[in-house]
């Protein structure tokens, strides 16, 4: 049977049943489908993630303060809520190490913010001019805070783009304007061009204030919350780390590293952590929903059997005229891949304007790759021969003469 048979015969036997055909495609279309959306929906949140975390700055080292570690803990306790940063040691970090190009402490806490009688709860961060640098802002009205503002511990206030269209309205001219922070009137010298985020870690929905006037006026101490180091480039990073770490256990006086009561996070680790995370999560998406592949592989399997026991007596009488068990095998094992490729190809548009739903309506990143499209196609033909294999060798090991009695 040449190849061109091969096909006239199968289209002949799935149309000849066009309902029981259309139902087992239905099976592979939702399998399909279904794996591309969440793989899509995977990969977009992990791209989402990875570019958040590098637009928060380039070659970022984030030191944080933490409790000194218990015996027999692995991670330090109260990390990011202790008291053990100051000024002195982000002035020492740029003075002292090599290879760093700035860095910014930060206080950081949330606070209700009023204007004209309107108010919100949003994060206010006290900071110095090189934050910008360090965590790769722009302004996009006004100005930032100046030295000058951080040596008089003035009252001056740069707004994020979400915190000034909630006060003050959409795209408002807001320099100039005052706000109450914790009740003290502060004057608008800027605001932040948009730079994206959710939830606590958005960026646009922050107040900056000069770091002196948080300190003197807010948190009544000289401790820092953060302090964010750029590296001057991506491959001195490590060496920077291990540089910084000396140097504040040196100053705070602590000899045993384990007992260190603060931590350094990597920007590039931030990121293979996130991927890593994400990439199991994809993973575990993708699989649940492959489970309805194989449910639609078992429909398959069901419609093909049906089929070789309505088609006896025509598999005993191509025997009969000359037909081989390969070539019986091969028609039934084509109707059944036929039936994936048909499933797989209308599964991977649904999946995609799935993908293209998800990102409209619900607001959520998604990215179908190419790799996952050709994974679909591979994954639909081999559910067709898995599931198709057993019918078809049932087919062919029919006995001629039995499949001719056969009513």
């Amino acid at each position: 049977m040449n190849p061109l048979d091969l096909l006239e015969e199968t289209y002949l036997a799935l149309s000849a049943n066009k309902a029981r055909s259309a139902l087992t495609i239905l099976g592979i279309v939702i399998g399909i489908a279904s794996v591309i959306a969440m793989v899509s929906l995977g990969q977009g949140a992990q791209q989402s993630i990875q570019t958040s975390i590098q637009a928060s700055g380039s070659n970022l080292l984030i030191v944080m303060p933490g409790a000194q570690r218990g015996v027999g803990q692995q991670v330090s306790s109260g990390r990011g809520s202790a008291q053990s940063l100051t000024q002195g040691d982000a002035d020492a970090i740029v003075a002292q190490i090599q290879n760093v190009n700035a860095s910014a402490p930060e206080v950081s806490k949330r606070y209700q913010i009023t204007a004209k009688g309107i108010n919100t709860n949003t994060s206010v961060i006290g900071t110095t001019p090189s934050y910008t640098t360090v965590r790769n802002f722009e302004i996009d009205q006004g100005a930032f805070i100046s030295s000058q503002d951080v040596k008089s511990n003035s009252k001056v206030a740069v707004l994020g783009p979400t915190t000034r269209d909630d006060l003050f309205g959409t795209d408002a001219d807001a320099v100039g304007k005052t706000i109450k922070i914790n009740s003290m009137e502060f004057k608008i010298i800027g605001v932040t061009k948009a730079k994206g985020g959710s939830g606590f870690s958005n960026p646009d929905d922050a107040i900056y204030i000069p770091i002196s006037t948080a300190q003197r006026y807010m948190t009544g101490n000289q401790y820092v919350s953060t302090i964010y180091i750029q590296a001057t480039n991506e491959s001195v990073m490590t060496e920077v780390q291990n540089d910084l770490t000396s140097l504040l256990l040196e100053r705070h006086k602590i000899s045993d590293p384990t007992a260190a009561d603060f931590s350094v996070m990597n920007q590039a680790d931030l990121v293979a952590t996130a991927s890593s995370v994400l990439s199991t999560l994809t993973a575990l998406l993708a699989a649940i929903a492959g489970i309805s592949l194989v449910v639609g592989g078992i429909g398959i399997m069901n419609m093909m059997l049906t089929s070789v026991t309505e088609r006896t007596r025509e598999i005993g009488l191509r025997k009969a005229i000359g037909a081989h068990r390969r070539e019986i095998s091969y028609q039934f094992l084509a109707e059944s891949v036929a039936l994936t490729f048909i499933g797989g190809f209308i599964g991977i548009i649904l999946g995609w304007l799935a993908s293209l739903a998800i990102s409209k309506l619900a607001g959520m990143a998604t990215s179908i790759s190419v790799s996952s499209i050709l994974i679909a196609c591979a994954v639909s033909a081999g559910i067709g021969i898995v599931f198709g294999y057993y019918p078809a060798m049932r087919a062919a090991k029919l006995n001629p003469i039995d499949a001719l009695r056969h009513e």
